[in-house]
């Protein structure tokens, strides 16, 4: 089907052209999203009338997305989640997990500007790229985290995903350490 493009609508097009995409993208997401107009006669007459207005509104969205885009550019969100002892989530953070902390804090990032590929499986620290308009995008990290304190710990830049021994098992790994010690150069000393 052959379409008029009302803004950038990503590798297809840019406003006014006219491109031949699949009847079905048309049909269930161009036009109903308001994205484009089929390619008649008289809808030509119409684009070409009101191209400078749709212009202008492409401009005033681009730059009310690129203000967004300057405070969210490298910004840190942090959702606290349960998870077991090795990192694995017990549920997943979404795209909607992350819009609804990114309003929370002030940001009004819809769900569907969220680009997550497959939801987030673990704690720890992940960049999430977020597309606000067809010709802003920027990108968030996301701290993954079992408690506010292990938060600021990956915040820090310690992994947590390790495996850690506690103060004692470090004492009692020395000690056994040195016990073994001992008894080497014990046993060696009678040779």
């Amino acid at each position: 089907m052959k379409v008029i493009l009302l803004e950038r609508v990503g590798k297809s097009g840019h406003i006014g052209d006219e491109v031949v995409v699949k009847d079905g993208y048309a049909r269930n997401f161009l036009l109903p999203q308001h994205k484009a107009l089929r390619a008649t006669e008289a809808n030509r007459k119409k684009f070409a009338v009101e191209r400078v207005s749709i212009e202008k509104r492409n401009a005033e969205r681009r730059d009310a997305a690129a203000g967004i885009a300057a405070g969210l550019n490298g910004r840190t969100v942090v959702i606290i989640r349960q998870a077991g002892e090795t990192g694995q989530l017990y549920g997943s953070v979404s795209s909607r997990d992350v819009a609804d902390a990114l309003t929370a804090d002030g940001f009004s990032v819809a769900r569907s500007q969220v680009d997550l590929a497959n939801p987030i499986k673990t704690v720890g620290m992940h960049s999430v790229a977020l597309h606000l308009h067809a010709e802003v995008a920027v990108s968030v990290n996301v701290n993954v985290a079992r408690s506010e304190d292990e938060a600021t710990r990956q915040a820090k830049g310690e992994d947590l995903t390790v495996p850690t021994f506690d103060d004692e098992a470090k004492e009692a790994f020395a000690e056994g350490q040195a016990e073994a010690g001992s008894a080497i150069t014990d046993a060696g000393g009678d040779e």
